[in-house]
């Protein structure tokens, strides 16, 4: 449904893409999961025509997006980054706006928004500048979706909403894959990985691994391990001093801890901080989650 090969971009001197490369499968819940300033905005504007890449192609249910961009946007539904619907329109204007520019009403495709806009339509006269985030997400979802697209780009959607507001997005994401509609999205929330189907993990404009969730975390290399004690920021400072120490990252309320030799000592380990004067002291074998996978891919690059 989406084939993407080789695509670069640049920005003067910022090599913002390099050589990316990846599929979407047909009614596929993709993720592109990565930092800010990853790449995945400008991969994005390129997939729906509004920027040329320097290198590389696309293809949107085999359509190309440099060659066909109109034919393009009839098939997508786009939500960016950044809320753009018109601020000063009410949430029933802005929607019927959207309906209009594709020649379609809310009434033809309601079925496929009900779901969403019921739960804005009691504010359906409020200006959407005035709706809380996640209104103004639950809008901006149903203007991508008014004309009945193939498929759904989604920039960061949850970026800037509380919790319970990012679980019910998804929800209606897993909804709206139910009805056959192909979805891309974009996340630098690690734990949202968990709900796509597959994921691509995106640094510094290059691909740094995709997989399904799971096969990504089963590849983890190394045996990992939970570490707490009272003292937090000094046992990351003695973690790191320590002779076996590979990676130490704070993670939570713990220290995700690997060591060189893929071999911990637990009674050593746990004598070390005692001697440098560590209290209540945990030391416990964990799974490795998408944020430890994607913090050991990109060691490298760091150095």
């Amino acid at each position: 449904m989406i084939k993407i090969n080789q695509i670069s971009k640049n920005y003067e001197t910022v090599k913002a893409l390099k050589n990316v490369s990846f599929t979407v499968d047909e009614n596929e819940l993709f993720g592109l999961i990565g930092s800010d300033g990853a790449g995945k905005t400008t991969l994005f504007r390129i997939l729906t025509t509004l920027l040329l890449s320097n290198e590389g192609s696309a293809t949107l249910n085999n359509i190309n997006v440099k060659n066909d961009y109109k034919k393009v946007r009839e098939i997508i539904g786009y939500m960016p980054g950044k809320f753009s619907l018109y601020q000063d329109l009410s949430v029933e204007e802005n929607l019927n706006f959207f309906a209009s520019v594709f020649n379609t009403t809310i009434e033809e495709n309601y079925d496929l928004i009900a779901d969403i806009y019921k739960q804005i339509e009691p504010f359906k006269t409020r200006i959407a500048g005035k709706l809380s985030g996640g209104m103004k997400q639950k809008l901006a979802l149903s203007c991508a979706l008014i004309h009945k697209p193939k498929i759904l780009i989604l920039d960061e959607p949850t970026t800037g909403v509380d919790a319970v507001s990012r679980m019910e997005f998804w929800q209606m994401l897993k909804r709206l894959q139910t009805k056959g509609i192909t979805i891309l999205v974009s996340t630098p929330y690690m734990d949202e990985a968990e709900m796509c189907d597959r994921v691509a993990l995106i640094q510094n404009g290059e691909i740094l691994s995709i997989d399904t969730p799971k096969g990504i975390t089963n590849s983890f290399p190394y045996k990992l391990h939970a570490i707490s004690a009272d003292n937090k920021y000094q046992l990351i400072k003695d973690l790191r001093n320590h002779d076996n120490a590979r990676t130490v990252f704070p993670f939570g309320n713990s220290v995700h801890f690997t060591t060189a030799n893929n071999n911990l000592n637990e009674e050593e380990l746990y004598n070390y901080l005692m001697t440098n004067n560590h209290t209540n002291i945990s030391i416990i074998e964990t799974t490795p989650n998408i944020e430890d996978c994607f913090m050991e891919l990109m060691k490298p690059s760091r150095g």
